[in-house]
Order: C-alpha cells, then sequence, then structure tokens
C-alpha cells in the first residue's frame, strides 16, 4: 500500500498497489502491521456497507464523540464518491479544516480518518456503494454532527444535492454548537 499524508495531520489517502497478470490484479487493502508503521490505529471493530441509488446524495458529516472516537476506512466498491473528513479536534492546528479525495471503484483508493474528525460524502455516480472499516461500535449516545452546508467550513461539494436524510440536513450550524 502507499500511503499519502494529506494537509489534515493523520489523515491519508491509501492506494493499493496493484499486482497486475493476465487475470486482473491482486492487492492488499489492509495490514495492521503497515498501518502501525505509519503510526495509525489498526483496530478495527466493525465493518459496514452504505449503498446510494441516487447521483448527488449527501451523508454527513457524522462523528462519535469521546469515549467512543472512531477511526475510519473507507472504501468505494461500486461507483464513486467525493469523500471529505473536516477535522474537529479541540487542540488541532488544522480545526475545522476539511479535505476531500475523489474514490472510485476504478481508482481503488481509501480514505483513513482518525478519531476526532467528521466524516461525509457525496455521491457522484447512482448505484453507489462504499465499504467501511471503523474501529469503533456505533454508540448512538455518542453520536454527533455538523451541517453538510455550514458556512463555517465551506465544504465545495461537486454536485447539487438530490437527496440527504433529515437529521444531515438539519444538524445545528458551528456558531450555534456550544
Amino acid at each position: 500500500m502507499i500511503f499519502h499524508e494529506t494537509h489534515l495531520p493523520g489523515v491519508f489517502i491509501i492506494e493499493p498497489e496493484l499486482l497486475t497478470d493476465d487475470r486482473g490484479f491482486f492487492a492488499c487493502a489492509w495490514a495492521a502491521s503497515e498501518f502501525e508503521q505509519h503510526g495509525l490505529n489498526p483496530a478495527l471493530k466493525q465493518c459496514n456497507i452504505s449503498f446510494n441509488g441516487r447521483r448527488g446524495t449527501v451523508r454527513g458529516m457524522h462523528f462519535q464523540r469521546k469515549p467512543h472516537e472512531e477511526v475510519k476506512l473507507i472504501r468505494c466498491t461500486r461507483g464513486a464518491i467525493y469523500d471529505v473528513a473536516i477535522d474537529m479536534r479541540p487542540d488541532s492546528v488544522t480545526r475545522y479544516q476539511w479535505l476531500g479525495a475523489e474514490l472510485t471503484s476504478d481508482n481503488h483508493r481509501m480514505l483513513y480518518i482518525p478519531e476526532g474528525f467528521a466524516h461525509g460524502y457525496q455521491t457522484l455516480t447512482d448505484d453507489t456503494e462504499l465499504f467501511y472499516q471503523i474501529s469503533e461500535y456505533y454508540h448512538p449516545e455518542s453520536a454527533g454532527g455538523v451541517r453538510w452546508d455550514d458556512p463555517a467550513f465551506g465544504i465545495q461539494w461537486p454536485l447539487p444535492v438530490t437527496v440527504i436524510a433529515d437529521r444531515d440536513a438539519n444538524y445545528p450550524l458551528l456558531k450555534s454548537e456550544a
């Protein structure tokens, strides 16, 4: 795997190294030892699949509060998404900065998002599917989120929003988060 650190400390775009032959390719998509070598949390407790039927769907921006903060490793297994992470860590020099990365079933890239970040994405094609590896179980009492369109972040989504859950559309704006 090739690990590309981004401008947000702890957030990595990870590319598998494809071993190709006449049959196609083979690639390692996760190895605890490689994540540890890059100082990343290799713990996995849960894997999830997310399917979205319509292009322009937005899910997010979600996070879990302490003591159940979570690492996410996201891969798009069908279609394409614009994946976004926002640094929500109180003492971070990049607090409230965001990163967007295109993950597709063709480029095989993954986005590693450490604890303390909000996460969300927009589908770029119909019939999109994601595979998440997560370091913590879901705890509803620790779940939180921020608005996908909050001007405090200024996320530049590539498409108009076609589908969004009421919960995601109605998170409070950051200035009202206290």
